[in-house]
């Protein structure tokens, strides 16, 4: 038993009979796979979306694209949006630019808007740190640039400053909460969260929200401390060492509350 904002909780594990997540449906996942097996309804609703700053707005920052000589790439949409507007600004870039990638999927994705050639694009596994013994490389040689969101990159940002690195960061698109006003009188045994502003989209479209029965899922700490925040109880957490993804930690869940639907 545990006090959340002076009343007690209990997890009763009572049946699960509908999922709501907060992301966009994919066309495969390990989640329909627990949906057929424990008799779920699983809906899918991304509860933010991207907006793109347009380019009127974006040369009020006086910052031009193509001016620097080095792209660090954190996401698929920091390149839609970088060459969105390299488009709109008429910014040619040059064919010696240097490209540093979050990920493989991100440097692969990439390709749809340059020609690919290995020496100019570096890609990471994960985080920025292994990315460092190829940006420390070209330190001293390049100007960098990182587009963002509104919500900037605080991992990447505080790596290049520390490292002493010529960077410059350019919110080029904004990660908004979405209207959610539809799921109003509409309940969910348990809905899951990837990320704080999930969150954040939650409260805004619904101040008043109240848990009572509904358990709450979460991934990642900041995800965590985010509903922590709130005051909410957290019935299903990941990654831990035993359930490293949310569908395990689902199914370590579901295997107790639905024990009877196996």
């Amino acid at each position: 038993m545990e006090v959340i904002n002076g009343k007690e909780y209990v997890e009763t594990f009572k049946t699960v009979k509908t999922i709501l997540v907060s992301q966009p449906k994919p066309e495969r996942s390990p989640y329909y796979d627990l949906e057929e097996k424990y008799g779920l309804t699983i809906d899918w609703r991304s509860f933010i979306h991207v907006e793109a700053v347009d380019a009127k707005d974006f040369r009020k920052t006086r910052i031009r694209p193509d001016e620097f000589s080095a792209v660090i790439f954190t996401s698929k949409n920091s390149i839609d949006h970088f060459f969105r507007l390299c488009e709109e600004m008429r910014a040619k870039m040059s064919q010696d630019t240097k490209y540093f990638c979050m990920t493989e999927a991100v440097a692969n994705y990439l390709q749809k808007f340059i020609v690919y050639r290995k020496r100019k694009v570096f890609a990471g596994f994960r985080t920025i740190q292994d990315l460092k013994p190829y940006l420390i490389k070209h330190k001293d040689k390049e100007n960098f640039l990182l587009p963002c969101s509104n919500l900037g990159a605080k991992s990447v940002g505080e790596f290049l400053e520390e490292n002493g690195f010529k960077w410059q960061e350019a919110m080029m698109y904004r990660t908004v909460s979405s209207d959610l006003s539809d799921l109003k009188d509409i309940y969910y045994d348990i809905i899951v969260f990837f990320s704080p502003i999930d969150i954040q989209a939650l409260y805004e479209n619904f101040p008043n929200f109240m848990q009572k029965e509904t358990r709450i899922a979460v991934f990642g700490k900041s995800t965590c401390a985010a509903m922590e925040e709130q005051g909410l109880y957290i019935n299903i957490m990941a990654p831990k060492p035993e359930t490293p993804s949310m569908t395990m930690a689902l199914e370590q869940y579901l295997q107790v509350s639905n024990k009877d639907m196996i």
